[in-house]
Parts: structure tokens; C-alpha cells; sequence
């Protein structure tokens, strides 16, 4: 199928600009004849929908230095009652024009989409009108009832009026008036506290569309209307030698157990966003401020911007991402880390929002945008994450999309082989058969199976300071087979430091450490900010000219009309610069190498301590069958001293970036799933490549944003628990649709009375009515028991 696509574009300053798009564009399988606008800064693009996605051309954009702007949205769905539901709105707003993505989460109730800049939220919102729910597109102050409350009341309400109709139909149904009574007391548990699948019901039918409503509604309707009509037409049946039967009662229970199971279902819902609800709590409404003049005033969280001086008094949540600038106290950050240790807090560290501050006063500067803090970032992590869909997921939606219609062919078919095949009471139990059918089948656990379980695990993960970005990283990561670790920041602390300085020259030095000084305070690796950092306690800075970035390599500019260097032992043997002149034999430590004129000038000897988990981590993956490898652009003897120190026997040393990534495609290729461990700049590259991306909160944004997960902090120590959790969460998963799947494979021919033949057995409605309720509460039930399972 061919589809089109106006894009809109931005960074297009020059028609050489539009060509290179159509140039990109035009060498994707399945793009036809794409034309770039630049007037109109937009791109026209034909494309066969069997080969290339729509996701796949944004990326060509992007590759090719441009970008199609997108908006990304977050709405509250309302009318949705089943997995049906959830799949008919996901499918509306994927039909929309301007539309890339589109994703609707039936556990929590929201559709998060992704649109062009430029379509609106409302023309969103009419489309889903028109099929028969509703988007709420702004937040709104509610003046109802909590939906668990309001389902607890229709519960005891049609408990109380649904009890004498079973002791009348059961007990006491010779009375003459029995009948009469039981009509009437189950008229208002049908059409009143069960109105609502009516009127869901009626919606999806006149959008042409069924769900689970459609079967509430029939089985009870056709149950209570045929008992009305037995009620009066007594005279009927006895003209055809039959005695009529009633069966008021099984439609009063099927609606009163049907609300019990949403009810339970409701209040276990609620509990499987509880992780996510404490984290929004965390972040306090106002502030205390500092101003110009010393003076404090209380003011509101949003009005805070960096650069700004707040005082957090002892017991108080810091409001804010900051650096202490006065004070000393100890930090309680287990509400974001998961870690219950306090951590000491002095001048020049920093301290992030929705800590609590335990003992001293702090005065904190702030340092970050309220709405870019560690706490919403993770709390925008951990939301986005409860909304994505398991790969499974696509195969549930298959089946949830062709479920209720099927359903009820098999209920009609069910009907006809009664009329055809039964006995004397053939009518009666035939319709008996076609109202357990449409009661017994269950949607609802299908479509709850996967987003509860994602929903409950991402918030524990996130309790323990790991953060998941999508259901698709999780899956992954319950699979992986090899585990790649960088080497510093990983393995190593990641804060390295200049042990030892040597000159060719003693004399050199005070020339020579400013000029250092100015190169590596221009590169982000680590080791370079250790020496930057060193150099400038040691003496001044000069202006470097033609600085160039080397990556894996080093650093290289002008002085003085002079070519200078810093870095690897790597660089300066690409340079032709002799080395061997000068050994060095520091074993374990790091060197970075300084080069003026084409001469060694000088050698930094740096150590970094390794972390104190480390080796456990590692004996610990291994012992989880992961194949631990250590993949490093540091030094042969540095890396061989830090693999033996962990226990790791796999190792490669002088890796440039493009290397790593070359060797995990390598380990792909063999059809390997391979975890990548890092977090620096180095190791985006790698990252992006591994099947999973493991960024340590420590280290910098670019890996935590490349990052499929992430460790808050806690170190390695948080790698195997995350790597449990994922197992959990997948297990979980599949238990929850296995015993969906099986229900409905099982339950449906019971109803359909399958068994009578053999041993005269017919499934009662009201026995069906209950296994449906019960069938959602077990699968979310279910995904609750993740809370309390060990990740150690």
C-alpha cells in the first residue's frame, strides 16, 4: 500500500539543502519519487508502506543534519472498558493526517501521541468522538466520585437487591408471586446499576464496532427479556408440554459479579501506579528564597529558575537541582537513588529535588529548570515507559481486535447447534449456552496482561533507581547473553586524578602546563577534565587555536604556530611521535601523553580507583550465565590489571570508539543479545548499536539519553538487579497472557456446553459471570505480586 506524507522541515537555509533530503531520501527502499520544497520548508514523499516507515524517513532526515519537528502528547482517554476499546481509539488516531505515532495504554487509561507540529490536539480529540470516546486534552478539576468509590456503591447496591432475587429463584420459586418479584428487583440491577455497558454497547454499535459491553449487554438483555416473556406467556409453553423457566437471577448476578470484578480490578489498577504517584509527590509545591538582600520569602515551585538561592531547612524536601553553596547536613536521596544510606551534603556538591534534607540548613544555588530536574526527568522516563507496548503486545492486539466479533458468531453458532442438535428443552438451554458464551469471554485480562505488569515493574524499577526508557529494552534485557563494560566510570569510579607528571624537560613545565591546561579543558572525557583540572591549580591558560576533537584518540591545536597534542598512546603513534624514548611502567594507571613539534613533551600518569562492587557485580553476572566483557581505549597493561583485579578473562584495550560499536554488531551478527555498560560520550557510539544501552546515572546526559536503561546511581551494583527485574517483569507478562489465553480457550467451550454430550454437564451464567469478573482481578493481581518479589 502506498502512502503520502507532507513533512515538515526545519534547518533547510539553501536549495543545495533541499537536494541532499531528496538525495537521502530517494535511496530508501520504497520511497518513490520524493521532492523536497524549500520555499515551503517541506518534503513530499510517496511510500510503499511494505518496505519503508514513516519512523524510518524522519531518521534519513535527521541523519542528513535536518529535522521534522514533532509534538509529543499525553491524554487521558474516557469510555474505554476493554482491550477492544483501547485498540479501536489506537487505530482511529493512527488513521489521522499528521499523526506518527500513536499509542493507547488500556491499564492507565491514556493515548500518547506524537503528531507534526501544526495539527491540533481538538481535531485529534473530534476523531475519537467520532468513534465514540472521548480525549480530556485539559486538565480539569473533577467533581465526581472517585471511580473505585462509585463502583463500590453499585456493587453493595445491586448485592442488596440481587440477593433475595437468587433466594427467590433458588429457594422459593414455586411461589406464585416469585416471578413478579424477581422481575422487578432485578430490573434496576440490569438497567440502572448496569447501564453503562448499555450505553457503551449502543456507541460501539452505531460506529458499527462491538467490545466487551456488547457481550454484557446481549447475555443479560436476552436472559431478562426472555424471563419476562415466560413470566407472561406461562400458557405458551404449556401448550407445547414444556414448563417455563425464568432466569431473572443470572442476569442480576452476572451484572452484580461483573461490577465486583471491575471494581477490584478498578482498586488494583490504582496500586499498579503507585510508584509513579510517589515520585510525583515527591517534588514540593513552594520554596523558600533567598533574596538580594538576605531576606527569605516563600514562594511557588514554579516560579523558581536557575541561578537562584534557596535555603532548605532540616526535615525539609529540597525543592530543587542545585549546588550547595553554604552549609553541611546529610541527605536522605533514597525517594530517588533507592539507596536508604544518607548521603553527606557540604559546599560544592550537588543536591537534587525531591531529596529530604535531615539535619543542617543548606543554602542551595539552583542550578537546572524546575521542569528539567533529576525528579521530572525520571518521572517523564518512568511515565513514557508505562505507556509503551511489549513486542508481545502486537500479537494480544491481533487477537483483541477480532476477539468480541468472534465471539459472537460463536455465540449464534453455539445457538443454531442447540436448536438443531438439542433435546426437548432445546430453546432454553440454547439460550442458556449463547449467554454463558457471551458473559464467559473475557477481553479485559488480555488487554491488561501486558500494561499492568510493564506499569507495575517500571515503578518498582524506578523505586530502585533504574529507570527503563520502553517495554521493548525490557524484553530485550531479560534475553541478554553478553554484557559489555567500559572501562572508566564503569568499572572504575570515573573520577580519575593526576598522580604523577613527567617531563622530558623538568625545565618545560611552567611553559608547557598552560598550553595542556587549554586543550583538554575543551574535551568532556575523563581523563582529559582529571588533567584540565590539574593543570589549572598548576599555573595559567593561553589561547589554543585550530582545537580538534580526535575521538578515542585525544586532542590536537595550535600554539604559536606550533602543532600540539594530548592524548593516547594510540595518537601519538598515528603522528609518528616516538614514545619508546620515554617508558613509563605504571601498572594499572592511565597515561596521557603531551606532544609539541612532533616531540613528546610530557606524560600525565593518572589513577582511578575501582569500585568497591565490582568484582562482585561481575561474579555475579557471570554466575547469572552472562559472558562478561570489558571493552576499553585505555592502555594494554591499565586494562589487563583492572579485568584481572574483577575477575573478567575477555578483554580488549586501545579500542577507538567506531571498534566497540564494530565488535557488538560483530556479537549481534552471531545472534547474540548484547547489553552495553557505560557512561561517557566515548560510549555513545557503542550504546547506540548494543541491542541494550545501560547509561550510569553518573556519568554524562548524552549516554543517559542514548541509554535503553538507566542506574540512577548505587554503581554496578544496581546492574544485576535491573537485569532480575527485567526477567520478573517478562515472566510475569507471560503468565498473565498464558492464563488469559488459556481462559478464554477453555472457558468458551465449557460455555458453549461442549461437555453435555459426555456427561450432561451446561455451565450456569451466573458461574460464568463470576469466572469473568475473576479472570481480570487474577491477571492484575497478578502483576501485583511483582512489588514484593526480591531483586537481590
Amino acid at each position: 500500500m502506498t502512502r503520502h506524507y507532507e513533512l515538515p522541515l526545519t534547518g533547510l537555509d539553501s536549495e543545495f539543502c533541499a537536494a541532499a533530503i531528496e538525495t537521502a531520501l530517494a535511496a530508501m527502499p520504497g520511497v518513490v519519487t520524493p521532492r523536497v520544497e524549500y520555499n515551503n520548508r517541506r518534503a513530499l514523499v510517496d511510500v510503499d508502506d511494505s518496505q519503508a516507515t514513516l519512523a524510518g524517513i524522519i531518521k534519513t532526515i535527521r541523519n542528513v543534519g535536518y529535522d521534522v519537528p514533532l509534538e509529543k502528547y499525553e491524554w487521558p482517554v474516557e469510555g474505554m472498558t476493554c482491550a477492544s476499546c483501547a485498540l479501536f481509539v489506537e487505530s482511529t488516531l493512527r488513521e489521522q493526517a499528521g499523526v506518527t505515532k500513536a499509542a493507547v495504554n488500556y491499564a492507565n487509561q491514556t493515548a500518547q501521541v506524537e503528531t507534526f507540529a501544526g495539527v491540533t490536539p481538538q481535531s485529534l480529540r473530534v476523531a475519537v468522538q467520532s468513534a465514540g470516546y472521548d480525549l480530556t486534552l485539559v486538565p480539569t478539576v473533577s467533581t465526581t466520585k472517585d471511580p473505585v468509590m462509585a463502583l463500590r456503591g453499585r456493587v453493595v447496591a445491586a448485592a442488596v437487591l440481587t440477593l433475595p432475587v437468587v433466594l427467590l429463584g433458588m429457594v422459593w420459586m414455586e411461589w406464585r408471586y416469585a416471578n413478579y418479584l424477581m422481575m422487578v428487583l432485578s430490573a434496576p440491577v440490569v438497567f440502572w446499576l448496569g447501564r453503562n455497558f448499555f450505553v457503551h454497547a449502543w456507541k460501539q454499535a452505531r460506529h458499527g464496532h462491538a467490545n466487551m459491553d456488547t457481550l454484557v449487554a446481549l447475555s443479560t438483555s436476552v436472559a431478562f427479556v426472555f424471563s419476562v416473556f415466560n413470566t407472561f406467556a406461562v400458557d405458551f409453553w404449556h401448550r407445547h408440554g414444556q414448563h417455563p423457566h425464568v432466569y431473572f437471577e443470572a442476569a442480576a448476578v452476572i451484572i452484580t459479579f461483573i461490577l465486583l470484578g471491575k471494581f477490584l480490578e478498578e482498586r488494583a489498577k490504582s496500586r499498579t501506579s503507585e510508584a509513579l504517584k510517589s515520585l510525583m509527590g515527591l517534588q514540593p509545591g513552594q520554596a523558600t528564597l533567598v533574596t538580594a538582600e538576605g531576606k527569605t520569602e516563600t514562594v511557588e515551585i514554579a516560579s523558581v529558575v536557575p541561578g537562584q538561592l534557596l535555603l532548605v531547612r532540616a526535615g525539609e524536601k529540597i525543592p530543587a537541582d542545585g549546588v550547595v553553596k553554604e552549609g553541611l547536613s546529610f541527605v536522605n536521596e533514597s525517594t530517588i537513588t533507592g539507596e536508604s544510606v544518607p548521603v553527606e551534603k557540604r559546599a560544592g556538591q550537588e543536591v537534587f529535588a525531591g531529596t529530604i534534607n535531615q539535619d543542617g540548613s543548606l543554602f542551595v544555588m539552583v542550578n537546572k529548570p524546575i521542569g528539567d530536574t533529576l525528579l521530572a526527568r525520571i518521572i517523564r522516563r518512568v511515565r513514557d515507559a508505562q505507556g509503551t507496548k511489549a513486542p508481545v503486545q502486537k500479537l494480544v492486539d491481533k487477537v483483541a481486535g477480532i476477539f468480541v466479533p468472534a465471539v459472537l458468531v460463536i455465540a449464534v453458532l453455539t445457538l443454531l447447534a442447540w436448536l438443531v442438535l438439542g433435546g426437548t428443552a432445546f430453546l432454553t438451554q440454547g439460550l442458556l449456552a449463547m449467554v454463558s458464551v457471551l458473559v464467559i469471554a473475557c477481553p479485559c485480562a488480555l488487554g491488561l496482561a501486558t500494561p499492568t505488569a510493564i506499569m507495575v515493574g517500571m515503578g518498582k524499577g524506578a523505586a530502585n533507581g533504574i529507570l527503563i526508557r520502553d517495554a521493548e529494552s525490557l524484553e530485550q534485557a531479560s534475553k541478554i547473553d553478553v554484557v559489555v563494560l567500559d572501562k572508566t566510570g564503569t568499572l572504575t569510579m570515573g573520577k580519575p586524578v593526576v598522580a604523577e607528571v613527567l617531563w622530558m624537560d623538568p625545565s618545560t613545565a611552567e611553559k608547557w602546563t598552560p598550553v595542556v591546561y587549554a586543550l583538554e579543558s575543551q574535551s568532556s572525557h575523563p581523563l582529559a577534565m582529571a588533567v584540565s583540572e590539574y593543570c589549572s591549580k598548576e599555573g595559567g591558560r593561553v589561547a589554543v587555536g585550530a582545537f580538534t576533537q580526535l575521538s578515542g584518540l585525544g586532542v590536537q591545536g595550535e600554539w604559536q604556530g606550533r602543532s600540539v597534542l594530548a592524548g593516547s598512546q594510540a595518537l601519538m603513534k598515528s603522528q609518528g611521535i616516538v614514545i619508546d624514548q620515554f617508558p613509563v611502567e605504571r601498572p594499572g594507571a592511565s597515561l596521557v601523553y603531551f606532544a609539541a613539534d612532533g616531540a613528546l613533551q610530557g606524560v600525565f600518569v593518572l589513577s582511578d580507583h575501582l569500585r568497591d562492587e565490582a568484582r562482585d557485580v561481575v561474579s555475579r553476572l557471570q554466575s547469572m550465565g552472562k559472558r562478561v566483557v570489558m571493552l576499553t581505549g585505555d592502555r594494554e597493561e591499565a586494562a589487563a590489571n583492572i579485568a584481572t583485579a574483577v575477575g573478567i578473562t575477555h578483554y580488549e584495550s586501545a579500542m577507538l570508539p567506531a571498534a566497540k560499536a564494530d565488535r557488538i554488531r560483530s556479537w549481534r551478527e552471531e545472534g547474540k543479545i548484547v547489553a552495553m555498560v557505560g557512561d561517557g560520550v566515548n560510549d555513545a557510539e557503542a550504546m547506540a548499536v548494543a541491542d541494550v544501552s545501560i547509561a550510569m546515572g553518573e556519568g554524562s546526559d548524552v549516554a543517559m539519553d542514548v541509554a535503553r536503561m538507566t542506574l540512577v546511581s548505587g554503581g554496578l551494583r544496581k546492574l544485576p538487579m535491573a537485569m532480575r527485574l527485567s526477567q520478573q517483569i517478562v515472566a510475569t507478562i507471560r503468565q498473565n497472557l498464558f492464563w488469559a489465553f488459556v481462559y478464554n480457550a477453555i472457558g468458551i467451550p465449557l460455555a458453549a456446553g461442549v461437555l453435555y454430550p459426555v456427561n450432561g454437564f451446561l455451565l450456569n451464567p451466573m458461574i460464568a459471570g463470576a469466572a469473568m469478573a475473576l479472570s481480570s482481578v487474577s491477571v492484575v493481581t497478578n502483576s501485583l505480586r511483582l512489588r514484593t518479589r526480591k531483586l537481590e
